[in-house]
């Protein structure tokens, strides 16, 4: 399994969060409060027509990030 940033995934891609990169505190407690926790499992399932936002598959609920957002959110790959 490989780390990497969530903003590096494409389509269909599945993985689980694994921490976060150097962040203001009250951003992470922003992501955290969306779900965005270690140990959560992720699904990419489209990008806006320009790229920018991502859409992705979070416990059953839909949730969109920009990919400056996406970039500080560290994910292993689920194969």
């Amino acid at each position: 399994m490989t780390s990497q940033t969530l903003d590096q995934l494409s389509v269909g891609t599945q993985a689980r969060i694994i921490g976060f990169t150097a962040t203001e505190a009250n951003f992470r407690r922003k992501l955290l409060a969306l779900g965005l926790m270690p140990g959560a499992q992720i699904e990419v399932r489209r990008f806006a027509p320009l790229g920018d936002p991502m859409q992705i598959q979070l416990r059953g609920a839909s949730v969109s990030l920009r990919k400056q957002e996406a970039s500080i959110i560290q994910v292993e790959v689920i194969v």
